[in-house]
């Protein structure tokens, strides 16, 4: 995860905007939604959201993603969105490897960029007719101007921004396209393979797990985060104190006085620069003293590297890859053997 990422701004739009929004159009056509198969449910559907109800008139072939990482459930239920939004990596269409088999030989989406908050005439000149915002930090003025492009699924109601689980947005993004009992196969799937990992790795249950990143310091992710609920589903517990630490928002930085929260069985860095980075923790005087540094139960991983990058994304196509390629260190991690080091993968 890039660090630009972690407190994400959205600009606001001008007033007048959808006006001009409306002139769009001219220039090359961006190629249609793909889909395998058609809708199953009828239409119009209604999804609440952050920001009210949206109605679905008709099963949409027009797909916007404006939120991070809706494009790997379009892509596990069959669909192709014609736009995505880069987060990081830069990789063709933002699809990463992990979901190149669901997308085939289907064109790849055009990718949106949102360091600068959501490009409102980009979308519109995309001429969408559904825009999807779930792992989103949407605002309502953010809101206000995509819904009057096209029907808009903003992140869910009572969820802090970028905390929507992956079951949810699975399930949301279902609902949206017709494919409810699809959706509810693939989260049932994935689920399948996390139970499996889980009883597989019995020393994982009620051992303490947390993720970090070294933004500003030391920042933490908590139990409103997806990463968070990754280690939950393991069967790891989460520090005590971590929940009343991040608060209202997906996690937030420790002060130097609680180092000690780090001090867990098994602790995931995700870091800029792997060498670098990892030196740089290990030398901190308070981190070294802890047992998660001199038990060898801290693991790293790089952003951009693919499991890095699975690890923030954690979608349906994210975490089997994230299953075969993490839990085998959290395994050689969390048995506090320095002899069992976890090695990097990359891959």
């Amino acid at each position: 995860m890039r660090l630009a990422s972690i407190r994400r701004t959205a600009t606001v739009a001008a007033t007048g905007l959808v006006l001009l929004l409306s002139a769009c159009g001219g220039g090359s056509e961006p190629p249609a939604t793909s889909s395998s198969g058609t809708a199953s449910d009828s239409f119009p559907v209604s999804i609440e959201h952050k920001f009210g109800t949206t109605t679905v008139p008709a099963e949409p072939k027009r797909i916007v993603v404006v939120g991070l990482v809706e494009q790997d459930a379009l892509l596990s239920l069959g669909v192709v969105p014609v736009a995505t939004s880069e987060w990081f990596g830069e990789k063709p269409g933002a699809i990463w490897p992990w979901a190149e088999a669901a997308l085939g030989g289907a064109p790849r989406p055009q990718v949106l960029t949102s360091t600068d908050g959501v490009q409102f005439e980009k979308v519109a000149a995309l001429r969408p007719d559904l825009i999807l915002g779930i792992y989103s930090g949407l605002t309502a003025d953010d809101y206000a101007t995509l819904a009057k492009i096209a029907p808009t699924v903003a992140q869910p109601k009572g969820a802090v921004d970028y905390g929507v689980s992956w079951q949810d947005l699975t399930r949301t993004v279902g609902a949206a396209v017709g494919r409810k009992a699809q959706a509810d196969r693939v989260v049932a799937d994935v689920e399948g393979k996390i139970a499996a990992a889980r009883s597989a790795n019995p020393a994982f249950a009620g051992a303490t797990g947390l993720m970090a990143t070294t933004y500003e310091g030391y920042y933490v992710y908590g139990p409103q985060d997806p990463r968070g609920r990754f280690l939950t589903d393991l069967g790891f517990t989460l520090p005590t104190g971590l929940a009343e630490v991040t608060g209202a928002e997906f996690g937030a930085n420790l002060s130097r006085e609680r180092t000690d929260m780090l001090d867990t069985d098994v602790l995931i860095w995700l870091v800029d620069k792997y060498d670098p980075d990892k030196a740089k923790v290990q030398a901190d005087p308070l981190y070294s003293k802890l047992k998660v540094k001199t038990e060898g139960r801290d693991v790293y991983l790089e952003n951009e590297e693919i499991v890095g990058a699975a690890t923030s994304f954690i979608t349906p196509l994210s975490l089997p890859f994230l299953l075969e390629k993490l839990v085998p260190q959290l395994t050689a991690a969390v048995d506090g053997d320095p002899a069992t080091v976890a090695q990097r993968a990359t891959a």
